[in-house]
């Protein structure tokens, strides 16, 4: 399991989750074995082995909205998302992410979230996904829900991604983009899940769950659709 490189990160950036970790308390390394909400992280397509990425260079087609492609670079700032609730249902700093649960991804660049809908992506033309929003705030459409197969999302197994709006899977199939994103590859969503839809978190920096009055953590009954 990789640990965050800061080096990668631009320094504001640097400084904010240096200011994070000392107010709230923070997992750089391997100490937490689940993603919280709260939690600045990188994805990785297992199947082609690119990280979820976004920049500020929009598509030629279809939505027009900021693209959402896959790298193969491990230290690239541009593959920092943060995992939050929803505008219906929070996301407690901290809180370990359950199985089931809808969350937000938010580009931590640009403040766009992970979005889709029914346009056409560009090169399989597959449902196109975007990065949609200004300051983590967009619409009903940035809503995924995380499947995997037991009751939270652990850092080490692999997870599905399910729009909410369309339940299309997030994807990756291989297709790689020339100028002025060459060599990045497509992502997109896909009806039927499949090797191309499963993700692992990587690279990262964890918020640590606050402990409860008893001492003890609640994390539900296991959940186990995948």
């Amino acid at each position: 399991m990789g640990k965050l490189n800061c080096d990668s990160m631009p320094r504001f950036l640097q400084a904010i989750l240096l200011l994070l970790s000392c107010v709230f308390g923070l997992s750089l390394g391997t100490e937490l074995s689940f993603v919280t909400c709260g939690s600045v992280i990188k994805l990785l397509n297992l199947k082609h082995n690119v990280r979820l990425h976004s920049h500020d260079v929009r598509y030629g087609s279809g939505s027009g909205q900021q693209s959402v492609t896959g790298v193969s670079a491990v230290e690239d700032s541009n593959s920092y998302w943060s995992v939050r609730g929803t505008s219906d249902a929070l996301c407690h700093r901290g809180t370990p992410v359950k199985c089931g649960q809808t969350i937000r991804l938010t580009h931590v660049n640009t403040g766009r979230n992970l979005h889709s809908h029914y346009f056409a992506s560009p090169l399989s033309s597959n449902q196109e996904v975007s990065a949609f929003g200004e300051n983590g705030e967009g619409d009903h459409l940035d809503e995924w829900m995380v499947q995997c197969g037991g009751s939270v999302w652990k850092r080490e197994e692999a997870v599905r991604f399910r729009h909410r709006a369309t339940d299309a899977l997030l994807s990756v199939t291989g297709e790689q983009y020339g100028r002025p994103i060459h060599g990045q590859t497509e992502v997109h969503a896909m009806s039927s899940p499949s090797q191309h839809s499963l993700w692992k978190a990587m690279e990262g920096i964890f918020m640590k769950p606050s402990e409860s009055p008893a001492g003890s953590r609640d994390y539900s009954h296991p959940h186990t659709e995948f």
